[in-house]
């Protein structure tokens, strides 16, 4: 999960076009026809300066820039390195990704009231040592009033509907009880993988690899491994099979699937879980909306 901040402001625009034409009735005796008469088309309003919508809600310049910079501000302030282009990307990642959340939350019927959003205020407001203090802190994180307001029922909607979310993760899921040889490089892997093929022992092979943990991996759900390939060639054994060498990231992997069962998820493991369910909403949900980049 990123550390930057998730507050950031909207302006919604609603466009509503009217046109009714009304034809004069004719009467009986009348040999021509009154022309009709229109009732004149509203004038459209003029769209703010914006980056994206979001199923026609705007992303505005403004509201971007000020988040890009209290996400700047953030990341150095840890000490990390950023470039202007993965900043841009990842500040409007997360402002499409809340927009939808919030979207999604007014659509199951949520949405934070003016009275609940001023409690929110005030608490804030007492956190901080006052209303003078909360003022200062909106000003050096460049908000106002207005904006924090907005940028707080948003990010209270957004949250909401992604607890909603992570809540309906299963806290038991089919998992397998895992064991793995781990090598740094192709050669000792697969020498590895050879002598199990000629009947050695996994556990001391494991053990010689890894002398700390003897290769032990736990209970492990379905994408917990972070690495596709690793997540399907673990999920294709059974009790007691063991795998091919499997290359990530880490390293040059063989699994050993030590039992195979429904199992509970561990802390570690099912916070991964409502992680993992939290990117797939967003990516299924963002796929099925109206998102339009400026160019």
């Amino acid at each position: 999960m990123s550390s930057k901040p998730r507050f950031a402001t909207q302006l919604i625009l609603i466009l509503t076009l009217g046109l009714s034409a009304c034809a004069s009735s004719l009467n009986s005796s009348t040999v021509t026809p009154q022309p009709p008469t229109f009732t004149p088309e509203p004038p459209t309003a003029t769209p703010p300066p914006s980056v994206a919508t979001v199923n026609g809600e705007y992303i505005t310049t403004a509201e971007f820039q000020a988040e890009l910079e209290r996400f700047k501000t953030a990341q150095t302030a840890l000490g990390l390195s950023f470039t202007d282009d993965d900043a841009n990307k990842a500040v409007l990642e997360d402002m499409i990704a809340q927009f939808l959340l919030a979207q999604a939350a007014s659509e199951a019927n949520f949405n934070l009231t003016e009275s609940d959003l001023q409690l929110r205020i005030d608490a804030l407001a007492s956190q901080l040592g006052g209303g003078d203090a909360l003022s200062q802190w909106q000003a050096a994180h460049g908000y106002d009033d207005a904006s924090f307001r907005i940028a707080l029922k948003r990010s209270a909607e957004a949250a909401w509907m992604r607890d909603k979310i992570v809540a309906d993760v299963p806290a038991s899921v089919e998992q397998i009880h895992l064991r793995q040889i781990l090598a740094y490089n192709q050669e000792d892997a697969q020498a590895a993988l050879e002598q199990l093929k000629t009947g050695a022992d996994f556990d001391e092979i494991a053990a010689r690899f890894d002398p700390l943990t003897l290769g032990e991996l736990g209970w492990v759900p379905r994408g917990y491994l972070l690495d596709a390939g690793a997540d399907e060639a673990v999920f294709a054994l059974q009790a007691g099979q063991y795998s091919e060498v499997i290359v990530t990231d880490a390293g040059f992997h063989i699994f050993k699937a030590l039992e195979r069962a429904d199992h509970a998820l561990s802390p570690d493991a099912l916070l991964t879980m409502q992680e993992l369910a939290l990117k797939n909403w967003i990516a299924e949900k963002r796929a099925s909306s109206d998102i339009v980049l400026a160019p």
